[in-house]
């Protein structure tokens, strides 16, 4: 999502006011967007053929008789209409009550909090690789459009964007822990251990963040390609290096300035993809992030649970799109924040 207007010059300093002004309506824009996913949660979670009492007793519910089964399906609400469901969940929820998962046994808050903290360590580190190595290759690719390295790179990116990230992930597994046995093929620590230390969790970390970040690459790859080969066409550029400015001062000086702009843009967009590219990545990789959370939570209908995970990724989806706007705006004088 671009930066939402184009105002005249700017006054010197930051401008706090005009991004808070930007902050506030994107934080109320949020609240209905919220109201109407959660919603949406419980209306599909309703229509699913799974049966949330039958999930919740197990294998219990074999041998249970139908009055335990009715007191069990009355004490979670499962005769409720969703409606009914959603709103509980809701109120709740607004006084910092996520509620119990039915089907992990424990209160949906600790759930996140033992997890979120890996999945955000797994997106983060995949994602700075993807920003850093797509700037480096789009940079190489870009000096000379059309040459052997750019159709090289070019095309190294159009056949990782078909590829999906679970088939790269095992692929991975299959090289680089099956037959090098270099890395290990999955988890936090090793088996042997029952403490994760920084350098266990360091080795874990670096397959499914390579691959992770692999996945999303072929995007800042191709932004980058296509901003600085403008940007190098452009007259600013073509006057600094007729003043015999270097190649380096004018690739990375003045070009690449002016092409990264549209990554900034490209960093928002990608949060979709990059958490569901994560889920695919947690479940190959088995790490202990929210993916197991968010697969056992759809199968099993646990309302609570559900709600409150799709209502973490909305949160991720609209944050990253803020960041895109004034990243943009602080980065091109010519943007500003007043909508």
């Amino acid at each position: 999502m671009a930066a939402e207007t184009v105002t005249g010059a700017r006054r010197p300093g930051l401008p706090w006011l005009p991004m808070a002004r930007l902050v506030g309506r994107r934080v109320l824009f949020a609240v209905p967007v919220l109201f109407c996913v959660t919603f949406g949660v419980f209306a599909i979670a309703a229509a699913s053929p799974f049966d949330p009492v039958k999930a919740y007793a197990g294998t219990a519910g074999l041998t249970a008789s139908q009055e335990n089964l009715d007191q069990l399906r009355a004490n979670l609400g499962a005769d409720d209409p969703f409606a009914v469901r959603w709103w509980n969940w809701l109120t709740s929820a607004l006084t910092g009550d996520l509620g119990d998962s039915t089907s992990l046994r424990q209160p949906v808050a600790q759930v996140i909090a033992e997890r979120v903290g890996w999945s955000a360590l797994l997106c983060a580190v995949a994602f700075a690789l993807a920003v850093l190595v797509g700037i480096v290759l789009g940079v190489l690719a870009a000096r000379r459009r059309g040459g052997l390295l750019d159709r090289a790179i070019t095309f190294v990116c159009y056949t990782l964007e078909a590829a999906p990230p679970f088939w790269l992930g095992l692929l991975a597994v299959w090289l680089f822990a099956l037959k090098l046995d270099a890395l290990p093929a999955g988890g936090l620590t090793d088996t042997s251990s029952e403490v994760a230390t920084v350098g266990q969790v360091t080795h874990h970390l670096i397959l499914p963040a390579a691959v992770l970040a692999v996945s999303q690459l072929p995007w800042f790859v191709l932004y980058v390609r296509q901003g600085v080969g403008d940007a190098l066409e452009e007259d600013p550029v073509r006057g600094a290096r007729a003043r015999g400015l270097s190649e380096r001062t004018v690739l990375l000086g003045h070009a690449l300035r002016s092409g990264l702009l549209p990554v900034l843009t490209l960093i928002g967009s990608r949060v979709p993809e990059l958490i569901t590219g994560a889920l695919l990545i947690e479940t190959v990789f088995s790490w202990p992030g929210i993916a197991a959370a968010t697969v056992e939570a759809a199968t099993s209908v646990d309302f609570p649970l559900l709600a409150a995970l799709t209502v973490f990724a909305t949160l991720a989806v609209l944050a990253g799109n803020l960041l895109s706007d004034l990243l943009y705006g602080l980065a091109d004088p010519r943007v500003g924040f007043d909508g």
